[in-house]
């Protein structure tokens, strides 16, 4: 059921991966096609024959093959172009789509008529030039942002595809997950990924939901405790009675959340269709002035005044435009490749540089979601605190838990372990040199009766540090205090944000007093806990409406709804699929530093789309009055070829700028 809700948003990306192709093949096809309209075009050739002496023979009816091929280069190449106008005009919205059909669509008409015996120029070449630089332009920009649907996807993989359905006490069957209803029981083996949101009926066990919940310590869970789907399963087997299916399930939940989040930030137009809109409105009137000008005031022939205003049409559709952005697109999203930052949504990177608050996940983003020995702490002078942590850390390395990592990576050594099992949700235990040694949470002691200096330990419990004693013969003899190890980087990072005026908060789904300890250490100015997921994406449009440009910085699956609300959705690298697939930038080094990097990139980004549009379109100041002869009397007027020049010498020069684009990656390392 799951799987198959959810195939329309599985379409939705397949329909962008065929556009991306159609763009492709249309490109390749048209630039063959193009050759042949080249060689055959009298401007081209006589071009040819000045500068290389390179004569292409004349034969009867050429001019009808180039209209031929100029005809299918229209249709086939040109088809993007003439469907998008009709849709930028229903939405009333024109831009590049309209520009371009515009200008084709004049060059293409003009032409035909001029091949069958209007007096006039061939503007044949103009239009298949301009069809492959515009295809090529949009395959590259569609190709830079493809993927953002992918978060859904991703998610609807995190759910397994079977259960074990309970059919009785002696019967167990392995079913489809879209098989499970509601009040059915399913039984969760060690290390599984729990199928089904639910209430555990029977069995003990801790369970890790660091990237469903934010929540960094694996949670024990026990009979009448709520369980999720996705999470991932511990030591012990989980028998759940289920709660929720289908559309009402955690993760369902969560995909909706993305889709919607995605789908309110998807309208932001670019520069290079506000451009766009500009020279159509340009390209229309001042084509239509230059005609009846001259037809009416300079008393010309129609033929001659057609030929103006055609002329004065198609150049200002400069090539150049349809290069300027995606170009500077596909040199920054290489500078950022480089650099470890992967550019996935074009438009929230441009965002970037006007970040006003950036939003930190805590688990796994500014910490390593990894826990790591702080304290040692022992209850009697009979053995010290290194022979402590190596009794725990022998029976803790038979053991997958997060804490027995943390455990065994701060001991020098360990010793030789037997007869090692697990203390279903409680901890561990074995024989280690010929004595009972357990390493427990503190439940353990308190169903035992187990005593220990609580007072000691009382500061540090209330810090929400985790706690775990080592128990020798049934007494215990210590106990060891870990928590999430913050990363070195994190404090820097806020540091330098802070610097440049842009407030930093953090999200976590941690109790209060974890959450301000940590912000107190890294310098945060706002912190929200206690977040549960659904909340996260409600956090980022509070902030939002305080008017500032927001980005989220996260890496669990629990993060994937605050990437996609946030303007700029930032993704830790070693995070789940999902928050990489549904964030805008992804830092595959998984260094918050990186940020600075980002907006950098993108300040620097933004420059050289600004430069390159100047050149894109500047020309157009020289090149519209001079191709409508307001300098005609003075002997001046600007023919097709000098245009063409023109539109050549700005694309050149918008290609060496967009190579020039560079950032200073030296200052945002440790």
């Amino acid at each position: 059921m799951e799987h198959d809700e959810h195939k329309g948003h599985q379409g939705h990306s397949d329909h962008h991966a065929m556009m991306v192709q159609d763009f492709r093949k249309r490109f390749w096809i048209s630039l063959v096609l193009t050759i042949p309209i080249l060689l055959l075009s009298p401007l081209i050739q006589d071009f040819l024959a000045s500068v290389s002496g390179i004569v292409v023979p004349s034969f009867t009816g050429d001019t009808y093959l180039l209209f031929a091929f100029s005809t299918l280069i229209f249709f086939y190449g040109g088809w993007p172009f003439l469907k998008g106008i009709r849709d930028e005009i229903t939405e009333k919205s024109p831009g590049m789509m309209t520009l371009i059909a515009v200008a084709i669509t004049v060059a293409y008409s003009y032409s035909s008529l001029v091949a069958f015996g209007l007096a006039g120029k061939l503007f044949f070449w103009e239009l298949a030039t301009l069809i492959d630089i515009m295809l090529l332009g949009h395959w590259v920009e569609m190709k830079s942002v493809m993927g953002a649907s992918m978060a859904l996807q991703e998610l609807v993989k995190l759910m397994p595809s079977d259960a074990h359905l309970i059919i009785s006490d002696e019967k167990v069957d392995d079913v489809p997950v879209s098989e499970i209803k509601k009040d059915d029981r399913v039984l969760v083996k060690p290390g599984e990924k729990i199928p089904v949101d639910g209430i555990v009926v029977e069995g003990q066990s801790s369970v890790n939901e660091a990237m469903l919940t934010g929540e960094s310590n694996p949670v024990s869970k026990e009979k009448g405790d709520m369980v999720i789907s996705g999470a991932i399963n511990g030591e012990g087997s989980l028998t759940i009675e289920v709660q929720k299916t289908g559309k009402n399930s955690f993760l369902s939940q969560m995909l909706d959340l993305v889709s919607q989040a995605q789908q309110s930030k998807s309208r932001t137009q670019n520069l290079a269709d506000r451009a766009a809109r500009w020279l159509t409105i340009i390209a229309l009137t001042a084509g239509t002035i230059t005609f009846f000008a001259w037809l009416r005031m300079a008393n010309t022939d129609l033929a001659f005044a057609l030929e103006r205003a055609v002329t004065v049409m198609v150049i200002t559709c400069p090539h150049a435009l349809g290069l300027a952005i995606p170009l500077v697109v596909a040199v920054s999203a290489a500078i950022g490749a480089r650099n470890g930052l992967l550019i996935r949504n074009r438009t929230a990177f441009e965002r970037a540089r006007n970040i006003d608050a950036i939003i930190f996940d805590k688990t796994g983003t500014l910490t390593k979601g990894e826990f790591g020995v702080i304290d040692v702490v022992p209850f009697g002078e009979d053995i010290g605190t290194e022979e402590i942590l190596k009794y725990a850390a022998s029976i803790e390395s038979n053991s997958e838990h997060p804490i027995a990592k943390g455990i065994v990576d701060s001991s020098y050594s360990t010793y030789p372990v037997r007869n090692f099992s697990a203390i279903a949700g409680k901890g561990a235990r074995g024989t280690v040199n010929g004595k009972d040694v357990k390493v427990v949470s503190p439940g353990y002691l308190k169903e035992e009766g187990i005593s220990y200096p609580g007072e000691k330990l009382k500061e540090i419990a209330s810090q929400g540090k985790t706690i775990v004693f080592v128990l020798i013969d049934g007494k215990a003899i210590g106990s060891i205090t870990l928590e999430d190890v913050i990363r070195p980087e994190s404090k820097k990072v806020v540091s330098r944000l802070k610097q440049m005026g842009i407030n930093c908060f953090m999200l976590t789904g941690d109790q209060s007093h974890v959450a301000q300890k940590v912000a107190g250490q890294i310098g945060l100015d706002e912190y929200f806990a206690g977040i549960l997921p659904g909340e996260k994406a409600s956090r980022i449009r509070e902030v939002q409406e305080r008017g500032l440009t927001v980005a989220m910085v996260g890496d669990g699956i629990n993060d994937a709804p605050a990437l996609a609300q946030a303007d700029i959705g930032i993704a830790i690298g070693a995070g789940t699929d999902v928050a990489v697939e549904t964030a805008d930038i992804v830092l595959v080094k998984s260094n918050p530093l990186d940020v600075l990097a980002i907006i950098e990139l993108s300040r620097a980004t933004y420059r050289k789309m600004i430069q390159n549009l100047f050149w894109a379109t500047g020309y157009n100041a020289l090149a519209i009055p001079l191709a409508a002869g307001v300098l005609y009397q003075h002997g001046i007027l600007l023919s097709p070829a000098t245009g063409a020049v023109l539109m050549s010498l700005s694309t050149i020069i918008v290609a060496i700028n967009a190579r020039l684009l560079s950032i200073d990656r030296g200052r945002n390392t440790v």
